[in-house]
């Protein structure tokens, strides 16, 4: 049974697209029948640029338990984050002005691993995976 239960809400960010990367500004998060992945119902989470066109979408199908999972591990980066830097908006500063199209060296450690086949969770020293 559908729940109907849609969240919509504003955000802050980019996503990466079949076009490449774009603003985001809204996100809407539903429990419902996937779309693609092979299970009855899903927590389903578009990340949107409506005024972009239909190409600025980022969808995500997940099961209940690895939403719950990721709720926490959000909850988990965020609260070992300096303060200063968890606050919503706050813009780069100094050296650590980003480049567009600049990586970050954990998303290159990410790509390598995921280019390579190699073991995520071998991978993802620190984090709950490898301990």
């Amino acid at each position: 049974m559908c729940s109907y239960v849609t969240e919509k809400i504003a955000v802050t960010g980019s996503g990466k697209g079949t076009k490449g990367w774009f603003r985001l500004s809204h996100a809407c998060i539903y429990f419902d029948h996937p779309y693609f992945t092979p299970l009855e119902h899903t927590l389903n989470i578009d990340f949107l640029a409506p005024g972009q066109g239909p190409s600025a979408r980022v969808a995500v199908e997940l099961s209940a338990e690895s939403a719950r999972a990721l709720v926490k591990a959000i909850e988990a980066v965020l609260e070992s984050a300096p303060a200063r830097l968890a606050v919503a908006g706050s813009p780069r500063r100094g050296a650590h002005q980003h480049r567009p199209g600049r990586r970050s060296r954990t998303r290159r450690r990410m790509d390598r691993l995921h280019q390579n086949g190699d073991d995520f969770d071998a991978g993802m020293v620190g984090t709950q995976a490898a301990r």
